[in-house]
């Protein structure tokens, strides 16, 4: 059915094209790459210009699936930060992922994502650089990272040999607006509910003409929180940051360019609220911490539920004073050299740090049930240092039949001090205070090297008549070493002055940070590889098929209980994908419509999971291996009725499906309706896949309106954006895990602004996001069967405001 509805869509694309030129008329319009508003003024639908290839080319000749935006596109969304993207882009889930962090959102695409302790599955690039990415928190980069931004690129499918990073889901590209050769600038302020305070400048200054050109842009930004934190009397899910950058274009002749870029951001908030929606009584029970002599009775703790939920979902009474700080900062040049017409030779070398602390309330009560990251911690969460090197040859042959890249790629994350959390978990609410916190240390270093090459051959160059039909083929070879240490440890309730290992459940006198640690490295090693063809039908008429291989390495477990446990293997994908783009005329009216299908063989898929060992009887974590096929289709749409109006959008379906999925028994049932017995295995295949959402739409409308004379313009936006539900639970039945299945939501957004009033380089505008106030939920904590709470995390409600920004020179 997919494949009909494609193949019937095409047609219908070249049918309303007849009037097109045929491919064999194309002679070499996609060697020379057209201004995006000359392509434009030709289709009558905006394009933009991508990178995709490590090369800048239009969006519409690019035989993979894309999601642009230009910065333009970005204001009037309010894109400003990761989950504004939720439900705007095909098959895209961002969310919290179960962390207690509102600033940690994680890419989840077509089903690949993050996974406890391992690297992220879709890589996200400013300025093609991987941002650092911590294991223990999902989070690439700080706040900050989408000011003043040319173009936000989001690529779907494995981009494993020419991108950086090892990935299997995707990668997001983050383009700066490098400086021009003319002097401009920008002063913007916004003001909104919740004491909304934001700021934002820009001062671009050609230095010396054409030879050396400088770009400075900054942001701060001060929101109050929309929850209330009852035991402290302050907000939580507040913002406070501020950001900086300086890009410098170095001309000093004509083969030669450098462009630097330095930014640095630095966060401080007031934490996340996880709103508490209940205990697990029965397993407290079980657990001896109420219902028994000594304890409080179990209905203390469905009190405190009963409590939370007489606040509602904003507002909290946690036992935490909570709060969050990320600091940032880093260091990116580029230069390339034209040794000549036809060969280009870059270089690009980083680095970059990553630094955050957060203390949290798991379980959002009174009671110190799930408490972690304490603030009489001293040190950090995480704590790392990125630096990469690629050098990077592309060039042309056959008078640019043959386009091709090769290069080389270093990558190497190391930590850049010592890292730790302390958690206080299980503490009888009768002894609330005066329960010792555990510890937990680990340092994780990730060294990755590479080589790549690929190319893409027009057929034109053999005969005339396969003009417009090219091939395109990539290798990519990595090498990766993965070394961890750890070690975890809580003060002994039976021995004074002693410690137990939380990896093998010892009791020790001696200092805990030598008598139970562990150490592991892994070495891994992989061919990544592409290979497509796509013709140009038409003109404005692209088909394309191609298969790729992707790989994400494996990784180092902080809390194994077990030898065997304590790294975990790379996973690999093998994705089949065709489609097509296209641009046309219904009658007058440009049209843009592209589409694809996809099917990806994903196996050695990363799943985190609790794990104990009866021989030592510790508790903590494993990482299991799962197989699984996703199936799908993207579609993105957009008309212009007429000049001023443009209405479009997109949909996707994703069908994830597990094909194998084994687990060691934990005493509860599986998808075989029994309850396996150690060691057996739990068969938990009928799972829905992980943050997946099958079905994601989106719709906008965009006017802009020429005002008479010099009054300047109108431009009014509205989008409405909806995620259907999704699973977040990796190993359990949903009917084992309260609030798993986040149900799906909708919202609505709007923007009115009046751009270059009288002709003074002044706008002003109104906003409002989640407009019908939504209440929906972003993040569940998946923890009711291993430490006896329910809580989840909830979206931003409506948020409104108005805005003006002074520009000149732009």
């Amino acid at each position: 059915m997919v494949h009909k509805f494609l193949a019937g869509s095409a047609g219908i694309a070249a049918m309303v094209s007849g009037h097109e030129v045929h491919a064999q008329a194309v002679q070499t319009q996609r060697a020379d790459t057209q201004t995006a508003a000359s392509r434009s003024s030709a289709v009558g639908v905006g394009d933009i210009i991508v990178t995709a290839n490590r090369r800048e080319e239009h969006q519409q000749d690019v035989p993979i699936s894309i999601t642009a935006f230009s910065s333009e596109r970005l204001q009037q969304q309010g894109i400003t930060k990761a989950q504004d993207l939720a439900a705007s882009v095909p098959s895209l889930v961002v969310g919290a992922n179960g962390q207690a962090s509102r600033d940690t959102q994680t890419f989840t695409l077509r089903g690949q994502g993050a996974t406890f302790q391992a690297s992220p599955g879709v890589v996200v690039y400013m300025a093609e650089v991987p941002l650092p990415a911590p294991i223990t928190l999902s989070q690439q980069g700080g706040p900050g990272n989408y000011v003043d931004l040319e173009s936000l690129q989001i690529l779907a499918g494995p981009q494993g040999t020419l991108f950086g990073r090892n990935t299997t889901g995707g990668a997001v590209l983050l383009v700066p607006h490098k400086p021009t050769n003319v002097l401009s600038g920008s002063a913007s302020a916004q003001y909104g509910n919740y004491n909304d305070n934001e700021f934002e400048g820009m001062l671009n200054v050609p230095v010396v003409d054409d030879k050396l050109l400088v770009r400075v842009s900054g942001a701060y930004h001060d929101r109050d929180g929309y929850t209330r934190d009852v035991t402290y009397n302050r907000d939580l899910d507040n913002m406070h940051w501020y950001t900086g950058r300086i890009g410098i274009t170095f001309r000093p002749s004509s083969n030669f360019e450098n462009y630097l870029m330095a930014y640095g951001t630095y966060s401080h908030t007031n934490g996340t609220a996880l709103i508490h929606k209940g205990f697990n009584i029965p397993l407290l029970n079980g657990y001896g911490l109420c219902g028994v002599p000594g304890q409080v009775p179990c209905s203390f703790y469905s009190n405190l539920t009963a409590q939370a939920n007489a606040l509602g979902p904003r507002a909290e009474a946690p036992s935490v004073l909570q709060s969050q700080t990320t600091r940032t900062w880093g260091i990116i040049n580029s230069s390339q050299l034209d040794l000549t017409d036809e060969l280009l030779l870059r270089n690009i070398i980083s680095y970059q740090t990553f630094k955050s602390n957060y203390y949290y309330d798991g379980d959002g009560t009174t009671v110190q049930q799930y408490d972690s990251s304490l603030p009489s911690n001293p040190l950090p969460r995480d704590d790392i240092r990125e630096f990469t090197e690629e050098l990077q040859l592309q060039g042309t042959m056959l008078n640019k039949r043959l386009t091709f890249t090769v290069g080389g790629f270093y990558y190497n994350q190391t930590p850049a001090g010592e890292m730790g959390v302390n958690s206080i978990v299980f503490c009888p609410a009768a002894y609330t205070g005066f329960c010792p916190s555990s510890q937990a240390n680990v340092a994780v270093g990730n060294k990755s090297k590479a080589v790549y090459a690929q190319g893409t051959f027009d057929f034109g160059a053999v005969a005339p008549a396969l003009e417009g039909l090219r091939l395109t083929a990539g290798y990519r070879y990595t090498w990766d070493t993965i070394t961890g240490s750890a070690y975890s440890y809580n003060a002994s309730r039976t021995v004074p002055g002693a410690f137990t290992c939380v990896a093998t459940g010892q009791t020790v006198l001696t200092d805990p940070k030598t008598s139970c640690a562990f150490s592991a490295t892994l070495h891994s090693s992989a061919p990544t590889w592409t290979a497509g063809l796509d013709y140009k039908l038409m003109s404005h008429v692209l088909l394309y098929a191609k298969v790729a291989r992707g790989y994400k390495a494996g990784g180092f477990n902080s809390y194994a209980v077990r030898p065997t446990t304590e790294t975990f293997d790379p996973e690999y994908v093998t994705d089949y994908e065709g489609g097509f783009k296209s641009d046309f005329h219904l009658g007058d009216m440009p049209v843009r419509f592209n589409a694809n299908y996809y099917f990806l063989n994903y196996t050695n898929i990363q799943k985190a999971t609790g794990d104990f060992n009866p021989a030592s009887n510790a508790s903590g974590a494993a990482i299991y291996a799962a197989k699984a096929h996703v199936q799908g289709v993207e579609v993105e749409a957009t008309i212009r009725p007429i000049r001023q109006v443009e209405i479009g959008g997109n949909f996707s379906y994703t069908d994830f499906k597990y094909t194998q999925y084994l687990i060691p028994a934990n005493g509860l049932p599986d998808c075989t309706g029994i309850t396996p017995v150690a060691p057996a295995m739990s068969n938990v295949k009928c799972l829905p896949g992980q943050y997946v959402a099958p079905y994601i739409f989106s719709v906008h409308m965009a006017v802009n309106k020429e005002l008479p004379g010099t009054m300047g313009a109108l431009s009014f936006f509205v989008n409405y954006a909806h995620t259907s539900s999704q699973n977040t639970e990796a190993v359990l039945l949903p009917a084992l895990q309260p609030g798993s299945i986040l149900a799906g939501y909708g919202l609505l957004n709007a923007s009115l602004d009046w751009k270059n009033i009288s002709g003074t380089g002044i706008d002003a505008g109104v906003f409002v996001t989640n407009a019908t106030d939504k209440l929906y939920r972003i993040s569940n904590s998946d923890v009711n069967q291993s430490l006896g709470i329910w809580a989840t995390m909830y979206g931003e409600p409506r948020m409104y405001g108005m805005r003006i920004r002074y520009h000149f020179g732009l």
